[in-house]
């Protein structure tokens, strides 16, 4: 693991927390993310010796979709404890229930992201193959078993230790199907990085949804870790369906009439013929086995593709994996999402928020349920302390004056090279 400095640290650090409220417990070490959404510092818990990333998510509720988006992820994290989902440890009280505008919410510590362990390594072996495309599908059921689709499954959304360890990470685009719908479609302006979109979805703004969108995902992202790039790496709608029939072949029209998008199937209809690619010669490094499982995972057809549970009976995971040990979910109860069903105000939202933190609070929580909770916790909370902190290390970078990966924004360390073992 990347060695971090822990040199005696400068006044500015010493008042970055008070005698008392949450803060108390952890010590701050060094920007390890930096993006559109704040700020993410690795921290020791000085209560469990663990060492966890702090992420500070700011101005919230400047727009109520991103506000929305950020419940969405933190409502779902709580609700999906699964060894191959990244964990909520904990989220800071903020000072006032009615006047913040930031969170910090304390994650488990992953060293890398998959896109950084696919980039730095060329010595992976089969087993890691194996074990990395294991763990994806076993979190895969679990969030499926929950009616949950990630929609965004990508290598940077998901996390990795030297160890192998794999967690899936950033659910806010995520949604939750429920079972008395009549049929799942979601509206949205953005659904998956384009090289990773399952091809029923390749140009359109909405969709009826299936569990198979984040199983193509996983196979594209499979194929990546094969390879070492990106299998469809297109850089538009045609030249995405052009790079995705080089490889599979012409789809039949019965696939065909699947995709949404009137463009995206007028172009695949009238394309030449094209005959699937050799597996075996675009992947020489993968056991063939392998090879048969990614190409179920990859069927132009949804309906073609496996299950997350049926991949995982594959005799790929011969010895690996046992389909009635790996956990599955209830399915996630209407009322946790009911917002999504109406209008709701920015002030809807912030109280949707203070709620989920108060998740991590539970005698609070315990008040605020009986409706004996205080206005304000000031005196419980040293949140305001962090701001200073994290506007020093925003403004001077790390603590050895490091710059930034820039391709880290998420809660995990970040790495050039990745030994496992």
């Amino acid at each position: 693991m990347q060695n971090i400095d822990l040199r005696k640290k400068s006044a500015a650090e010493i008042d970055f927390f008070t005698e008392y409220g949450d803060t108390n417990r952890y010590k701050v070490l060094e920007v390890i993310g930096k993006g559109s959404y704040g700020l993410v510092c690795s921290a020791n818990d000085t209560q469990t010796g663990e060492k966890v990333a702090i992420k500070k998510i700011h101005n919230i509720f400047e727009h109520i979709s991103d506000a929305a988006r950020i419940l969405r992820e933190i409502k779902l994290l709580r609700l999906l404890r699964h060894p191959d989902v990244v964990e909520i440890k904990h989220i800071l009280l903020p000072p006032s229930k009615k006047d913040f505008k930031d969170i910090y919410v304390v994650f488990e510590l992953m060293e890398s992201d998959l896109h950084q362990v696919i980039k730095a390594n060329d010595d992976l072996t089969r087993e890691h193959y194996q074990f990395f495309l294991y763990q994806m599908l076993r979190a895969l059921k679990y969030m499926h078993t929950a009616n949950v689709y990630h929609r965004d499954l990508k290598p940077k959304n998901v996390l990795a230790n030297a160890n192998c360890k794999l967690k899936i990470c950033d659910f806010g685009l995520a949604r939750v199907a429920f079972n008395d719908a009549p049929t799942t479609v979601f509206w949205t302006d953005y659904v998956a990085t384009r090289w990773y979109r399952a091809p029923e979805l390749c140009g359109s703004f909405y969709s009826k949804y299936t569990p198979a969108i984040d199983i193509w995902s996983i196979g594209c992202i499979f194929a990546e870790v094969l390879i070492g790039k990106p299998l469809f790496p297109g850089k538009n709608v045609v030249h995405q369906l052009d790079l995705i029939t080089d490889v599979l072949g012409t789809p039949s029209l019965d696939a065909i009439s699947q995709v949404r998008n009137d463009k995206a199937r007028k172009y695949l209809t009238y394309m030449r013929k094209k005959q699937p690619a050799s597996f075996s010669q675009k992947f020489p490094k993968a056991d063939p086995l392998a090879l048969r499982l990614l190409r179920r995972l990859l069927a132009f057809d949804p309906k073609d593709r496996p299950s997350a549970e049926e991949a995982l009976a594959d005799p790929y995971f011969n010895g690996l994996a046992k389909v009635e040990r790996e956990p599955s979910c209830q399915p996630i109860p209407k009322i946790e999402f009911e917002f999504e069903g109406r209008r709701v105000t920015k002030e809807d939202i912030k109280e949707l928020i203070f709620e989920e933190i108060l998740e991590y609070h539970p005698q609070l929580l315990k008040e605020h349920i009986s409706g004996t909770d205080r206005p304000n916790f000031v005196h419980l909370s040293a949140v305001d302390q962090f701001k200073k902190r994290f506007a020093e290390l925003e403004e001077n970078g790390s603590e050895n004056g490091s710059a930034v990966s820039s391709q880290r924004k998420h809660s995990s360390l970040p790495r050039q090279s990745f030994n496992p073992r």
